[in-house]
């Protein structure tokens, strides 16, 4: 079984802290595109996947629009190369705090989701199973799709009841390619 610690720096629902909040990123290349990592004072705030790297500065600006945004330095950029290697081989896990932001339903999703192992999937339904919610599967849907830590918070380790792929954030495409990494020895 693959290690993946996290430690939840906040747990708080409110994004009212973003007022005031500095918030360093840095935006890397990886094996899925573009990459941004972003952390507050608390920890890992969000991980964006993409392909243009001015895209992903602009949904950190709108998940974060009273923040200050402030360009890492360079050992901001070793926490973006520590994370870009998870991204590479999530089955090494990682030891990182993170600034987790969303409703008390979010969280429970994402924390659900962080122990399904790398190479396994859950479907929407057997999330909100475990969650103890059994009608809640379009509910853990939306929730995957707010998650702004992407891999390390694996939204992409949930499938459709079938075991088909269904929407990912970041693209179908990066979602498949990322199982299909996680599935090889």
């Amino acid at each position: 079984m693959s290690k993946q610690t996290v430690t939840h720096a906040n747990q708080a629902s409110s994004t009212s802290r973003t007022a005031q909040t500095q918030i360093r990123f840095a935006v890397g290349q990886c094996w899925l595109g573009s990459i941004l990592v972003a952390a507050s004072e608390r920890g890992v705030c969000a991980i964006l996947l993409g392909d243009d790297a001015d895209a992903l500065l602009d949904d950190l600006r709108g998940r974060f629009p009273r923040a200050e945004l402030l360009a890492g330095d360079a050992q901001f950029k070793l926490l973006l190369a520590t994370l870009v290697g998870f991204v590479e081989a999530p089955q090494q896990g990682l030891e990182v705090p993170l600034d987790v932001r969303g409703t008390a339903f979010q969280q429970q999703v994402w924390q659900v989701l962080q122990s399904i192992p790398p190479g396994s999937t859950l479907s929407y339904s057997a999330v909100a199973q475990r969650m103890g919610a059994p009608k809640s599967a379009r509910a853990v849907a939306q929730a995957c799709a707010a998650n702004a830590l992407a891999v390390v918070i694996p939204c992409h380790r949930v499938v459709r009841n079938d075991g088909g792929l269904s929407g990912y954030r970041w693209g179908v495409e990066r979602k498949q390619a990322l199982l299909a990494r996680e599935a090889m020895p």
